[in-house]
């Protein structure tokens, strides 16, 4: 056989269900082997697209996502979403193309080092020269991409390696599951003993806890002793918002409510925590704190986040092996503090949802009030994909989450057009539940080509597109550094009847009280995605920022 057909056995016997990409010159080969093989290939209309659909299907299935790509402008079109990955801890294995390794010592048409390019971005990344690796290479890419933590890894298939003839049986290395390391009794006593001797402690609950068996030892872990919990931007849905103890999301404003849980804090309890959605130095401030460190990793270097104990191994583990120890002296009783900020920020979001503000019927729509509604008629494993924009800061507020890995928002990389090509993977792999991408109108039209994508997959997403002529989050930040914008204004062109022309159901409301309707609509139709215009009221932008500060999420 070929190269590329022990290339797609090798795939095959990692469990791969679809590759997403753009087809090539370079990766013909791989693509007539693809065609034999049960694994489906799913064109899109950009490789960013592709990739972006492999960084969602991985955050949800826990297995690498994987996008292909031809070589030269195909693999730099991937590099946005391959990067978006790797920074998010999504799964993904990129492949791509290259011209036949007899050229590429010259300058050479379309040739470049790709491998080089995808070295900042990925976890590991090679390229093929001798068609006899290929099994070990491929079992390497997909056992580097999903352990912890979880990221990109790359492979480059050169033209002619492809097309070489293996002869004799090629032996294809089978995936194994590895156990991760768990920590030892010393940690966990020095981790018991900490948490004793607090007076104030909270707990920082990142990314890393999304994963389900994470999220249950943490519940456990929170109902045991009573100690809050605050979820970073991509922690949301770890411990369900419903949770008496639950402090919603954290790191959005700097005089935030829960901000000064953490400034009256002497311990914080760092769990699967990235500082890449929150620096330490925002909220390592106030008294004098111990930090307790719980993660896959060892803790970065920062001078604001000097971990007094510091447990690496498998965080599900870890909480376990915590729980099993906590005792009575490990209990702390509610906390005013704690409980009062509790109280606000629930108040917030439930007067928002159904208080004035959001029963005023106001049009364009206001942020509370589109959120307040499309909650209500989400169920709670749906799956709300967040773009990035200024909708993604009301998303982080105003949308409770009560259950891990149902809101997704890329808050590490932080790459604006994920949300229309995620919600086409997210309802490829979900069609049991509804999905939900909300995009402002700068993010969506940068990768709306891919509704063509789902509409020829016979998918469903709900694409909602806030309206506003604008890169709204842009203006915000400049609104509140000097007291104006600029270069951030733009005329969106008519999202109906470009959405229609792609195969969508399509519709622009024209009064708030049509939004739940039209979304009940979209629901109901399961043929095709939808795409629903809401024009948006960023006013209340500013006055978000006036109450808790300035933006520090990132």
């Amino acid at each position: 056989m070929r190269a590329s057909d022990l290339f797609m056995r090798c795939l095959e016997a990692e469990g791969v269900e679809y590759v997403f990409g753009v087809p090539g010159e370079e990766n013909a080969d791989l693509l007539m082997s693809m065609r034999e093989s049960s694994v489906r290939f799913v064109p899109t209309h950009h490789e960013a697209g592709a990739a972006f659909m492999a960084d969602v299907y991985g955050r949800l299935t826990g297995r690498p996502g994987v996008c292909l790509s031809t070589l030269g402008p195909g693999a730099s079109n991937l590099v946005t979403g391959v990067a978006n990955a790797n920074m998010d801890n999504s799964p993904v294995v990129a492949i791509t193309g290259q011209g036949a390794t007899t050229r590429l010592h010259k300058e050479s048409h379309q040739a470049m080092n790709v491998v080089n390019m995808f070295t900042p971005i990925t976890k590991w990344t090679t390229s093929l020269r001798d068609e006899s690796t290929i099994p070990e290479v491929i079992r390497k890419a997909f056992k580097l991409a999903v352990a912890e933590k979880p990221g990109a890894t790359h492979v480059e298939l050169p033209e002619d390696i492809a097309k070489h003839e293996i002869e004799g049986a090629a032996p294809i290395v089978p995936p194994e599951k590895v156990r991760r390391p768990v920590p030892d009794e010393k940690s966990i006593q020095a981790a018991l003993d900490l948490i004793a001797r607090a007076e104030r402690p909270v707990l920082l609950v990142g990314q890393g806890c999304v994963r389900t068996r994470v999220s249950r030892q943490l519940q456990r872990f929170v109902e045991s002793t009573g100690i809050y919990a605050g979820m970073t931007f991509m922690g949301k849905g770890a411990l369900s918002d419903r949770h008496e103890r639950s402090l919603y999301a954290v790191g959005l404003g700097s005089r935030d409510y829960v901000t000064e849980v953490f400034e009256a804090a002497d311990l914080v309890i760092a769990v699967g925590y990235d500082m890449v959605e929150w620096p330490p130095a925002r909220w390592n401030i106030g008294r004098t704190k111990r930090l307790l460190h719980i993660d896959f990793d060892p803790a970065e270097v920062d001078d604001a986040y000097r971990p007094t104990v510091e447990i690496v191994g498998d965080v599900a583990a870890t909480l376990w092996a915590i729980n099993e120890g906590l005792t009575e002296e490990h209990h702390y009783p509610d906390i005013d503090l704690h409980r009062r900020v509790r109280r606000s920020l629930t108040e917030e979001i439930t007067e928002a949802g159904a208080g004035a503000e959001s029963e005023t019927g106001d049009f364009p729509m206001k942020p509370q009030r589109i959120l307040a509604d499309l909650r209500a008629e989400m169920d709670d494993e749906d799956v709300l994909i967040s773009d990035v924009g200024a909708h993604k800061m009301w998303v982080a507020r105003h949308y409770p989450t009560y259950a891990p890995n149902s809101c997704i928002i890329s808050n590490g990389f932080c790459s604006m057009g994920i949300a229309v090509p995620g919600g086409v993977s997210a309802a490829l792999v979900s069609p049991e539940r509804r999905v939900v991408a909300l995009s402002g109108d700068g993010g969506f039209m940068m990768n709306m080509a891919e509704l063509a994508t789902a509409t020829r997959l016979g998918v469903a997403p709900v694409n909602v597109v806030w309206e506003d002529n604008d890169y709204g989050l842009i203006s915000w930040k400049q609104e509140v550094e000097f007291g104006h914008h600029f270069g951030t204004e733009f005329t969106t062109p008519d999202l109906v009847t470009i959405s229609e022309g792609l195969g969508c159901h399509a519709r622009r409301i024209g009064s708030a009280d049509e939004f739940r309707p039209a979304l009940k609509e979209a629901f109901d139709r399961r043929d095709k995605p939808s795409v629903i215009v809401v024009p948006v009221d960023y006013t209340e932008n500013v006055k978000l920022t006036k109450r808790l500060g300035q933006l520090i999420a990132r």
